[in-house]
């Protein structure tokens, strides 16, 4: 079975192909599933894919790869989102991210968007649905107790996503008065960031890996 995975922020291509011996191409944008759609792949893996620089990629493109008999997967970025959204068709959704969406915790586009490095797609942002779960975890940890996390999530979410990084946020949150001083905080996020993306990446791969060998 062949399969193409989209991909590139959230994982690198290289990290990628030590999981799952695949064809990658770039975060996928409006047209890319309907171009692979003709190309005899078995398996498509949507993992990222572009937001707001680029069209973002329809519904009617996976509807018609899956009406070829084309498995789709999708999890942790546009592929959480679009799964969410197409699983009642057929889409394979996976991932925490994903059922986010689809349980309707998480709504807006924004949760998993970043900005990226226009030529290795690298995100050089992050994205908000990492902050909720290091901010969560830093407070599981007794770093911040629950008021504090709710009012520093609230600084994150305010921020357009472009600008969300966990030294602006933890200053914002300091210069505010919600915590007195960037560390231990700000440490506690650099060190120990969890990437629920990069996470719900490598399920995508592994669950395509495990298709394949059926």
């Amino acid at each position: 079975m062949r399969a193409v995975i989209f991909a590139g922020t959230s994982i690198c291509h290289e990290d990628a192909k030590a999981i799952l011996d695949a064809v990658y191409l770039p975060p996928v944008a409006r047209g890319d599933v309907e171009n692979v759609s003709s190309q005899g792949y078995d398996i498509i893996g949507i993992i990222d894919g572009m937001f707001f620089d680029r069209a973002a990629v329809a519904h009617k493109e996976i509807l018609h790869a899956m009406k070829k008999g084309i498995t789709v997967v999708g999890g942790c970025s546009m592929g959480a989102l679009r799964a969410s959204e197409l699983d009642v068709h057929g889409m394979i959704g996976v991932g925490k991210v994903y059922e986010w969406y689809r349980d309707g915790i998480l709504e807006s586009d924004d949760e998993v968007a970043v900005t990226t490095n226009p030529e290795t797609f690298e995100p050089v942002s992050v994205p908000l649905v990492n902050i909720r779960e290091t901010l969560q975890a830093a407070c599981d940890e007794g770093i911040i107790d629950e008021s504090t996390r709710l009012s520093v999530l609230n600084i994150a979410m305010e921020l357009h996503y472009p600008l969300r990084s966990y030294l602006g946020i933890v200053k914002t949150a300091v210069d505010k008065g919600v915590i007195p001083e960037k560390e231990p905080l700000l440490d506690y996020c650099l060190n120990n960031e969890t990437d629920v993306k990069r996470a719900d990446a490598i399920l995508v791969l592994e669950t395509i890996k495990e298709l394949i060998k059926k």
